[in-house]
């Protein structure tokens, strides 16, 4: 299960790191373009803006998986040992209920934007483009269970 789940993470990072160059290699060669030649690609700036968004979610996830998330620390700063551990335990399962229920609805706009065949540029379904909401919601959602999960029994270190 360790040796899935560290190629899992790898994949993670490959995926970030290969659409960061990406998008740095087309936004570049579209400022280029632009400069020199009068105009660039026209389906360049609306692939970035989908790319920013699968960036921003994988950043999330990755920062879900690290738990680098943005959190307030006032309970671990003043509460004692237990206080801490129930309030990462609650917080962490509050957090995979909005998760969980974010991916659920977005998996069924997902749904809708197939059943009405929405483009999101140069003839391209928009619905491959959004599967990484629900997908990385779902993820999120699982990640922060089993963190909840682990805090409650004890079996990880809360701050």
């Amino acid at each position: 299960m360790a040796t899935l789940t560290r190629w899992l993470h790898r994949l993670e990072d490959s995926v970030l790191v290969l659409l960061l160059l990406a998008m740095i290699v087309l936004a570049g060669y579209d400022i280029l373009a632009r400069s020199l030649f009068g105009g660039g690609i026209s389906w360049i700036p609306p692939l970035l803006r989908v790319m920013v968004l699968w960036i921003g979610l994988l950043g999330a996830l990755l920062a879900t998986r690290s738990r680098e998330h943005i959190s307030i620390d006032l309970i671990s700063k003043l509460g004692g040992p237990l206080l801490n551990r129930v309030a990462s335990t609650i917080t962490r399962a509050f957090a995979a209920v909005v998760c969980g229920l974010v991916g659920w609805y977005s998996a069924q706009y997902v749904e809708l934007a197939f059943e009405f065949q929405d483009i999101a540029f140069a003839d391209i379904p928009a619905w491959p483009l959004q599967l990484i909401i629900p997908f990385s919601f779902g993820l999120m959602a699982l990640r922060f269970f089993v963190q909840s999960v682990a805090t409650a029994l004890g079996k990880e270190q809360v701050a």
